[in-house]
């Protein structure tokens, strides 16, 4: 199986600046903004905006929370088991702005079940969507990202693999 290099650790670096940048420029002191990894590949993502916004950016307390939406997918009882994660928001969502993570949007799938899912937490003022990858021609739900940082065509049978030196000891993505 070949791979090809979407991003290296330089360009995935470059694109959470810019992605926090663009954060900062809508939500300014996140007083009410939260931020919402979605389990388990976002929470990555999340915890990197996280870092960067509170230490080079300078903002203070930012709500971060973690939401597994195992049991909203629709297709969770179709096929293969599926492994739950851990939801874990220790904060109000009602009349927050809240913005999704998530490393690639794909079907937008995944973010429909995350919308049903946040709801048992408060009802939020708005939803935003940030993602590393977005695989603009594959959706079949219309959902579209609010901040990407890359735009990639892809044939379907292609995957996108997102690396984090958390998990894999790498910041890169690959078409595989």
């Amino acid at each position: 199986m070949s791979q090809k290099v979407l991003l290296t650790s330089k360009e995935v670096n470059i694109i959470l600046h810019r992605l926090a940048c663009q954060l900062i420029e809508n939500h300014l002191d996140f007083s009410n903004s939260v931020l919402i990894g979605i389990q388990p590949r976002g929470v990555y993502l999340a915890q990197r905006l996280k870092a960067l916004l509170e230490n080079d950016y300078n903002l203070k307390n930012i709500p971060l929370g973690f939401l597994d939406i195992t049991f909203f997918r629709d297709d969770f009882r179709r096929g293969e088991t599926l492994e739950a994660n851990k939801t874990h928001i220790d904060f109000l969502v009602e009349d927050k702005k809240v913005v999704f993570i998530d490393d690639v949007l794909f079907t937008g799938r995944s973010i429909r079940a995350a919308l049903t899912a946040i709801q048992s937490f408060g009802r939020p003022s708005e939803i935003e969507l940030l993602v590393l990858i977005d695989r603009r021609f594959s959706r079949h739900l219309p959902i579209q990202p609010d901040y990407r940082g890359r735009q990639v065509d892809v044939i379907n049978d292609e995957k996108v693999k997102v690396c984090w030196r958390e998990k894999e000891g790498e910041d890169a993505v690959y078409l595989i």
